[in-house]
């Protein structure tokens, strides 16, 4: 029986992360890359696509959690014969491209027989490796990827897996690596196990230490840091790209089609992330985010994608695994990702808001991202008026979608006020033209004055999570009537168990097909709406109702199921938990993320009040 998407926890070392299971199972591991080819995949399959499992024999009571402020995983087993902890890790080797994971079961009281069950399947669950033996353990190989195990373990081969029975004392520590290296490459030295935990658990926790936390309420400070440390995890470390999510293809209905590769950078995500790691003082992460940015969308300025590689690579052709049945049922297992291809016109304002946001900061300074934007603005003055694809990336017709308007205002807007504020030079009476051009197209073809709400697309009468953002960005104040009226209609039509759903999926032609479940980042987008228009006790209920949505871990996924009271989709999900960290900040400070955005003022200084006014 496949485990819930709660019962994983996530493990990483910024190249590559982990899915590891309530049962001591490795379920899901790409190697080298976050992107690249997993080799434990029965996440989406079964036991024989890969995985590495270590537990007990016996029956036992599971407990677990991450050692406090580090991506340390420990589970706890009790049996009846005694009580062992099981530590799972990847070492972080700064300057090092080494993928290693490490797992350590530890005696704490009494005997408990354990037993390891290791299955190597590389190309995504598929290719059964040449396995040879050395004095440290096997060794498999399968075309350009090869691992080594380092065990003292007796260990011996069955049905093409790598087995082991053990018994482990109070006190014993028994120690395992998985280390990869390319085929053609020599192993690398693999450090001792316990000396590696230690340093580990320093690193983690030097890393947070850089963070702002000082006027976070105790009982918010876990979830934001466990967030933090989640992002953390997903950024690939030798470019500063940051993935969605470390999976693809985890499903937003169970036994669905909407099943999608998250294991990119989305352009759409730029801003909110930029907000989030400069509130909570990690300007280096903001400044290599930045850096990727430019790196990623430098070229033609009609050729701007959605989302690109983790290198900034633009090629990410979709296609579908057919030995793999999906998780539970839920097919078809996609790798890489057809958006890629579309045509979005609000990620040119994501993108341009970012690099504004960037330069209030006091981010390093660079020449060539106002060139950049220039480039950009010149190429959507004509380009915004473009049907697209919209920012939930609708594979139906190509539409007039309000929120795109919007952000080409947006980019209009930060462009002007480049210029006031800074003495930039640009063509600034051609883009304030723009700007009121599109403001009041939006207003007039957006508008449905019988819902008193802004809706999805001109001529459409369905709604849109995403408008919820129209206050965020600036676009009307939040006391406006209109914006009232558009929460109060998202409120109506688009509350599901008290979360937000990004649309109607009955109402709206998205070229998918079925339903899926409340999208957990648009629900943190009405907390905070709630905030800005004065709700603060909506937006507190809510950001509890959202908190207790967590697995044991503290962990999100994309979705919430709110009927079989369950996560879906990709897993965790970087969105959900920079809206968490976002909506804690905004709940805590007057000049939280929302509206240093709304009034463009600078992310890294925040205005803070007194904790005790939470």
């Amino acid at each position: 029986m496949a485990k819930r998407i709660e019962d994983y926890g996530l493990i990483g070392n910024m190249l590559s992360a982990a899915l590891v299971g309530k049962d001591g199972s490795i379920d899901w591991l790409c190697l080298p890359r976050f992107d690249s080819p997993a080799c434990f995949a029965a996440l989406l399959g079964t036991p024989d696509n890969g995985r590495w499992k270590i537990a007990p024999v016996s029956k036992r009571k599971t407990s677990r959690r991450y050692v406090p402020d580090t991506a340390i995983l420990e589970t706890r087993f009790e049996t009846a014969t005694g009580v062992v902890t099981l530590t799972d890790f990847m070492p972080i080797n700064e300057g090092d491209r080494h993928v290693d994971l490490i797992r350590i079961v530890t005696g704490v009281s009494g005997t408990v027989e354990m037993e390891m069950e290791l299955v190597l399947r590389f190309e995504n669950g598929q290719a059964v490796p040449w396995v040879r033996r050395k004095d440290y353990g096997p060794s498999a190989i399968a075309g350009p990827n090869a691992v080594e195990l380092h065990t003292d373990l007796t260990l011996e081969g069955r049905n093409m897996k790598t087995c082991a029975r053990f018994a482990v004392t109070a006190g014993e520590v028994v120690p395992l690596t998985m280390s990869y290296h390319p085929s053609n490459e020599q192993p690398h030295f693999v450090r001792d196990r316990v000396e590696e935990l230690d340093r580990a658990t320093i690193w983690w926790r030097e890393w947070v230490k850089h963070g702002s936390f000082e006027d976070m309420p105790e009982a918010w400070r876990a979830p934001v840091v466990r967030s933090l440390i989640t992002l953390k995890m997903l950024i690939y470390a030798p470019t500063g790209g940051i993935v969605a999510a470390p999976t693809t293809s985890l499903p937003e209905k169970i036994g669905g089609t909407r099943n999608w590769d998250y294991r990119y950078c989305w352009l759409r995500d730029s801003a909110l992330t930029l907000y989030a790691l400069l509130n909570s003082g990690y300007r280096q992460e903001a400044e290599d985010w930045r850096k990727w940015l430019l790196r990623a969308v430098a070229g033609a300025p009609e050729q701007l994608q959605i989302m690109y590689g983790i290198a900034g690579e633009r090629w990410l052709p979709e296609f579908e695994v057919s030995w793999l049945k999906g998780y539970e049922g839920s097919s078809p297992v996609r790798i890489g990702n057809e958006a890629a291809g579309q045509m979005q016109i609000d990620v040119y304002g994501e993108l341009i808001d970012t690099l504004n946001a960037a330069r209030d900061a006091e981010l390093q300074p660079q020449e060539e991202a106002w060139r950049l934007q220039k480039v950009l603005l010149a190429h959507l003055v004509t380009a915004w008026q473009t049907p697209d694809r919209g920012i939930w990336e609708v594979r139906g017709p190509a539409r007039p979608f309000t929120h795109s308007r919007m952000m080409a205002w947006v980019a209009f807007d930060r462009a002007v006020i480049c210029t006031e504020r800074y003495g930039l030079e640009g063509p600034v009476a051609k883009w304030r033209e723009a700007r009121q051009q599109i403001h009041d197209e939006i207003c007039t073809n957006g508008f449905d004055e019988k819902k008193n709400s802004f809706v999805q697309y001109y001529g459409g009468e369905t709604l849109d999570a995403s408008l919820l953002l129209m206050p965020q960005v600036g676009f009307l104040p939040a006391e406006d009537p209109r914006v009232i009226g558009t929460i109060a209609a998202v409120e109506r039509e688009l509350l599901q168990g008290g979360l937000v759903m990004r649309y109607s999926t009955n109402e709206t032609e998205d070229g998918v097909g079925g339903d899926e479940g409340a999208f957990l980042a648009c629900s943190f987008w009405l907390a905070d709406a709630y905030v800005l228009t004065g709700r603060r006790e909506d937006a507190l209920k809510l950001f509890d109702r959202l908190l207790r949505l967590r697995n044991d871990l503290g962990l999100l996924s994309e979705e919430f199921d709110t009927v079989g009271q369950r996560l879906l989709g990709n897993f965790p999900q970087a969105f959900s938990h920079i809206g968490l960290i976002n909506t804690a900040h905004n709940l805590v400070s007057a000049g939280g993320p929302a509206r240093q955005r709304a009034d463009k003022t600078a992310p890294s200084k925040p205005h803070r009040v007194s904790a005790d006014r939470v």
